[in-house]
């Protein structure tokens, strides 16, 4: 299990006409090792620039320091994956070939082992696509897709998940059978989990912890436990006391950045 800490990170961007945009300032935070972390926040807080700054494709303005168990995380680790917004699978490759690019990436090398596929094969079950391997993605549904994006992640066997409102985009029946999903697959394998999204029923649901970030320039608001008993897809979390008590604390706090 890895632990990944943010010390007192900053991110500005130059404009064309030379200005700077501060983004994100004075980020501190540690996701400590096999915990489901979420980060909630107004549109244009930083959420998905923090998110890219951990999975080593953007650096942080000097000053601060992002870590990986202690040492300075500054390219891409190979005991990352990060599941994107958009997903961004291949239209012309199979399903199969799709999550394949993730360890053909991770490996350097165009061809697979007889371990690596039959590591593709498992994945793809324990996301529920035995049978699809062979379909393209315009074939499939859109919450099926989204288990392709994730199977791809999980056939590199992360220790550390980076998931960029992987939800978003579906409908809210598919939404919550997803979460439930990744549920079960996180109490699996145990990854140390960072999370973003725009909802707050979801970030509760799923999470240990809920960081709340202010408008920009993003800066940690507050933090929220959630002492919710797991697994939580064994009864109605969300008709919970503490559930609802957790949510009016969080909305608040973000209603007061909008």
């Amino acid at each position: 299990m890895r632990e990944l800490d943010f010390a007192n990170v900053r991110k500005s961007y130059a404009s064309p006409a030379g200005d700077r945009l501060l983004a994100l300032d004075d980020f501190t935070l540690t996701v400590d090792s096999g915990r489901f972390v979420t980060v909630v926040g107004p549109s244009g807080c930083g959420k998905t620039t923090l998110l890219r700054m951990a999975a080593g494709l953007v650096p942080p303005d000097p000053g601060g320091a992002i870590r990986l168990d202690g040492e300075p995380l500054v390219v891409p680790s190979p005991k990352m994956s990060m599941v994107f917004q958009g997903i961004g699978l291949m239209p012309w490759k199979s399903i199969f070939d799709n999550v394949a690019l993730g360890l053909k990436l991770q490996a350097h090398r165009p061809k697979l082992t007889e371990e690596e596929r039959e590591r593709i094969a498992a994945t793809l079950a324990l996301v529920g696509l035995t049978g699809f391997e062979r379909y393209y993605p315009h074939q499939l549904s859109g919450g099926m897709q989204q288990r392709v994006g994730l199977a791809r992640a999980l056939v590199r066997q992360p220790e550390i998940l980076l998931m960029d409102e992987p939800f978003g985009a579906l409908d809210a029946q598919t939404r919550t059978v997803l979460q439930d999903e990744l549920l079960t697959l996180w109490g699996r394998i145990k990854s140390t989990v960072l999370f973003i999204t725009h909802d707050l029923d979801e970030a509760i649901y799923l999470s240990d912890r809920v960081v709340i970030m202010s408008r920009r320039p993003g800066r940690i608001k507050q933090v929220l436990d959630v002492s919710l008993p797991r697994p939580r897809f064994s009864y109605d979390a969300r008709a919970e006391p503490e559930f609802a008590r957790l949510r009016q604390i969080a909305w608040q706090s973000i209603k007061e950045e909008l």
